[in-house]
């Protein structure tokens, strides 16, 4: 799994660069006032959206959506999901790398030390849990990265845009208008996105959370709308409520990564207790 954990961390280390400048509410900079960071963007960065771009197809989502929205892969409950998560740690490095549970931890920990509520530092904990679609032999292009709209024309504020015109989608008439095949201001919820983790789990948990969480979870990975202000034609004034939320919950996203490792045997009895508050025994995966 070394490999699918270093283009992890490039993506992360590039989202970091590319977004810290970019908080909510802050006025807008000119152009060339931020660095370039597509440039500086390490090489495994580049491939990683090159292929993404490339093969994240209209096509390809819904087939995406009919392999695993079923939820028949299999049935286990969210601690069980965080330590089948854990196969993705590098086993070549075990005493620098944080486990994805020691990672899930930090960020809930990090929203938990600044008061917010108990279904948002539950999302702190799960917001992650759908890139078990890695050990399901997905490609990481296929599971992380920044998502984008199909269907529709591409924003040039979806990170390494030039990349689209690889994209058979690309010469689809139908697909390259502002709004495609979708109608104005429709909301998000009927408007298909490129297929990750994001979308994945927020099927697998959509009954369960309050809306405020199933956004984070659903668009967490949407900068170019949450972070960039793209795609606003296609978003209703629900969207534009809820995203608040997604922009309150990037910050511990990016952010809460450190070397101290969480006191995971510590801490699961109070995680454990906040599991079975919102979700039953076992879920459908």
């Amino acid at each position: 799994m070394a490999d699918v954990i270093e283009v992890e961390e490039a993506l992360e280390e590039f989202q970091k660069g590319r977004y810290e400048d970019l908080d909510a509410g802050a006025a807008a900079k000119a152009k060339d006032e931020y660095r370039d960071y597509d440039a500086e963007a390490r090489p495994t960065v580049k491939e990683f959206y090159r292929l993404n771009h490339t093969y994240q197809t209209y096509d390809f989502v819904q087939r995406k959506k009919e392999q695993y929205l079923s939820l028949n892969r299999r049935t286990m409950g969210i601690w069980e999901a965080m330590e089948f998560l854990n196969n993705l740690v590098d086993d070549s490095d075990p005493d620098t790398d944080l486990t994805q549970i020691e990672h899930l931890m930090q960020t809930a920990e990090a929203i938990r030390a600044d008061g917010h509520p108990r279904w948002f530092i539950l999302t702190g904990l799960i917001h992650d849990l759908g890139k078990i679609l890695c050990l399901w032999d997905e490609p990481q292009w296929a599971v992380v990265g920044d998502t984008f709209p199909v269907g529709c024309a591409y924003s040039d504020k979806v990170v390494f845009s030039e990349f689209f015109a690889l994209n058979p989608d690309s010469q689809v008439s139908e697909y390259q208008t502002p709004t495609g095949i979708y109608e104005p201001a429709c909301g998000l919820g009927s408007v298909h996105l490129s297929w990750g983790h994001d979308e994945y789990l927020y099927q697998v948990v959509k009954d369960h959370m309050p809306e405020e969480s199933l956004y984070m979870i659903r668009y967490h990975s949407f900068y170019a709308a949450h972070r960039e202000g793209a795609y606003q034609n296609l978003m209703d004034d629900r969207d534009q409520e809820m995203f608040s939320w997604v922009r309150k919950f990037n910050p511990y996203d990016l952010y809460s990564k450190t070397p101290e490792r969480p006191d995971v045997a510590a801490l699961r009895p109070y995680y454990e207790e906040l599991i079975a508050e919102y979700f039953p025994a076992t879920l459908r995966w």
